[in-house]
């Protein structure tokens, strides 16, 4: 399935950096702020960019096979659902104070989700995944149908007037199978992305690198990228990737969360080559697989604070920061125009 990728505007982010050398402060003075301006007017193709006012959170809900390798057991997914729903989970305090809505959807948590409302449920898969150390995540064509889903998402969001996406995600055990994701894509060992995930302790952490390195054997060498979701990945991580995709066939900037948007994104460029010039990494997290991936697709942490929760509670954190580089084009002053 092609996608036309377009390219943001390489004149408008060339007209932002001369307006930023011009601008009353010495030449390079505000750092990174001055690169993710000149990005935002790319990503817009005007100078200044456009304001970031509605900024929208989807997190991508799913059980996973492997989940025995988490601190907490799977029946925490569907309970943080309904915690979603609420309005009382990490993410959505931190996104209120952004301004940024939450929307979670249950892709694949392993529930019948009655109660729910039936939007909550409106893109689900299948409940749950495979044990991905001993069989395929998901069934033959469920990877696509999943994808599916997450452009399908993604258009939903922003023909409701999405200014930037950040994806989320929930669902214990998704350390696992993004460690085992990122290392078949980049040819990694176990050893190197498996880290501690909602803080296992060092036993815990060698079982999981045992499941990981099981699930790379029992794989094998997969190439195409919808092979590798379907062995080692999950519905919602196919979703999430679908997501990624279709904003950038959009033309919608987005920010990356952690370790599980990462691996999405790693699998969404090889599905869509230059998706990932719409991406910017929100925050570094503290799971090793996600310090490759970043560093495969060519993407620097705007933030580093240790975080490690998920749900897309790190990159609502850059939110303001993407606001006050785009304030720095718009608002302050020229060096000519001083008396």
């Amino acid at each position: 399935m092609p996608f036309a990728i377009p390219t943001p505007d390489a004149a408008a982010e060339a007209a932002a950096r001369t307006r930023l050398d011009g601008l009353v402060k010495p030449l390079g003075s505000l750092g990174r702020l001055e690169d993710l301006a000149a990005w935002l007017s790319a990503a817009h193709g005007v100078v200044p960019p456009r304001p970031l006012d509605d900024v929208r959170v989807v997190v991508f809900a799913g059980d996973h096979g492997v989940s025995g390798m988490s601190a907490y057991p799977r029946e925490v997914t569907a309970a943080m659902v309904r915690v979603f729903l609420a309005g009382k989970s990490g993410v959505s305090v931190l996104a209120g104070l952004a301004g940024a809505k939450v929307r979670v959807l249950d892709i694949a948590v392993d529930w019948d989700g009655a109660d729910v409302p039936a939007e909550v449920t409106a893109h689900k898969v299948r409940r749950g995944s495979g044990a991905i150390d001993v069989e395929d995540a998901l069934a033959e064509g469920e990877a696509r149908t999943a994808f599916e889903h997450g452009l399908a998402i993604a258009d939903e969001e922003i023909d409701g007037g999405a200014d930037l996406l950040i994806p989320g995600d929930m669902g214990i055990g998704n350390t696992t199978i993004c460690a085992a994701v990122v290392a078949s894509v980049l040819g990694l060992v176990a050893e190197e992305v498996v880290g501690t995930g909602t803080g296992i302790d060092e036993d815990g952490r060698a079982r999981k690198v045992a499941v990981v390195e099981a699930a790379l054997a029992r794989a094998g060498a997969v190439k195409d990228p919808f092979a590798v979701l379907t062995a080692l990945g999950s519905a919602c991580l196919a979703a999430t990737a679908g997501f990624l995709v279709q904003a950038a066939v959009r033309g919608v900037p987005v920010l990356l969360d952690g370790v599980f948007s990462g691996a999405a994104a790693l699998v969404a460029r090889e599905i869509a080559p230059g998706a990932e010039q719409w991406w910017l990494a929100g925050h570094r997290s503290t799971e090793p697989s996600q310090a490759y991936a970043l560093k495969a697709l060519g993407l620097e942490p705007i933030l580093d604070l240790g975080l490690r929760l998920g749900e897309g509670s790190g990159a609502v954190q850059a939110v303001p920061t993407l606001r006050a580089a785009r304030a720095v084009l718009a608002d302050m002053g020229l060096l000519a125009d001083l008396a």
